[in-house]
């Protein structure tokens, strides 16, 4: 590259203002927080998140399976990827069958590249893969506001690759502005002649599911197979500058708007919450999260279905996550109600105990 080449570069970057602010618009694009799990088998029979947060599981109809593993094999500078091992094969693809690893981004969050604008920025996504074998996957950005996507294919090898693709500026469909789902980025391994038998649309069109994983291998051909991913960087300009690392903190305090739990995954010890009476056979807990979270959270229980017991006045009654109810949530604090059978008394106060084991996780994912 010249001078006079290296100089407009560094030109646009300042312009699309990459320097001097957050550049990345991917959370957890180091692989570095996984709380729900550092390793999930028999995945590839439902949506969902199971290990590195943010990073969820899109498929539908494919008989093969792998197991997702948060893992310490990144490339230099990287501590942590994230690896797909397959674990049951599907040879056999029906047209329908697809499989993706997806990040899904707020519109609020997405703004500055003016999609939708006659000043609307092109995009850049960055990333680092390998795999045991050689292998042709898509990345594809997909707007759900307007139904508009493009996709590039990308190679695997055995070595860690920097792999870089920007997508041309798109003026047609402005994102929302607000806390709902606008971009996805997508990463297509497997996928059926339904979403492969049209022309890969390289820059963004009106969206027909033939077009959006055209030319792709199977990552399902073979229980041999694996892939391995880190360093995912999206940013505004047609510059894939070096990836931001942010602190692990940081990442955490990010990942914790969609996701966070309570209680010990480990099994050591028992997580104690204060409990009152919310009306007949029903108290309730009220819980302080770690981090706004974008939207009024569903409960889950991360460890097993008994989440514990709630104790006092001479009573106690063990309770299930179907007795739980979220009632309130206004961005900070989320009131719990929790059916008993007992009536606890309105002048006493109670203990909610959840069990070694159990974690009680609130997740707003878009």
């Amino acid at each position: 590259m010249t001078k006079a080449a290296e100089l407009a570069k560094m030109g646009e970057v300042l312009t699309n203002g990459q320097i001097g602010g957050r550049r990345n618009l991917i959370i957890n694009g180091a692989m570095q927080v996984a709380q729900r799990s550092a390793s999930v088998t028999g995945i590839g029979a439902a949506d969902g998140y199971f290990t590195c947060d943010r990073w969820g599981v899109y498929q539908g109809g494919t008989a093969g399976r792998l197991t997702m593993t948060q893992t310490a094999d990144g490339p230099s500078g990287f501590a942590n990827c994230l690896k797909l091992d397959c674990t049951t094969a599907d040879t056999s693809i029906a047209s329908g069958e697809y499989f993706a690893i997806t990040q899904r981004l707020e519109g609020q969050d997405v703004q500055q590249i003016k999609k939708g604008t006659s000043d609307a920025e092109s995009i850049t996504v960055s990333f680092y893969v390998k795999g045991n074998a050689s292998a042709t996957y898509a990345v594809e950005l997909f707007d759900n506001d307007n139904t508009r996507q493009a996709a590039q294919l990308f190679s695997v090898t055995t070595d860690w690759t920097r792999v870089v693709k920007t997508f041309t500026a798109d003026t047609t469909g402005a994102f929302d502005d607000d806390n709902a789902q606008s971009l996805e980025l997508n990463f297509w391994i497997h996928a059926g002649s339904n979403l492969t038998s049209g022309t890969l649309n390289q820059t963004f069109a009106a969206n027909d599911n033939t077009n959006r994983a055209v030319g792709i291998s199977s990552f399902f051909d073979s229980t041999d197979r694996t892939f391995f991913i880190t360093g995912v960087q999206l940013e505004v300009g047609s510059v894939a500058t070096p990836f931001e690392h942010r602190s692990f903190g940081e990442e955490l305090a990010l990942c914790q708007r969609y996701y966070q739990y309570f209680g010990d995954p480990a099994g050591t010890y028992y997580a104690l919450l204060p409990s009152l009476r919310w009306s007949t056979n029903t108290s309730f807990i009220t819980m302080f999260t770690h981090e706004n979270m974008r939207a009024a959270p569903s409960l889950s229980m991360a460890s097993g279905s008994n989440p514990g017991t709630v104790i006092g006045n001479g009573s106690s009654d063990s309770f299930t996550l179907g007795n739980m109810t979220l009632q309130d949530y206004d961005g900070r604090v989320a009131t719990i109600s929790i059916g008993l059978d007992f009536n606890p008394s309105s002048t006493q106060a109670y203990v909610c105990r959840l069990d070694e084991d159990r974690v009680l996780a609130l997740s707003s994912e878009l």
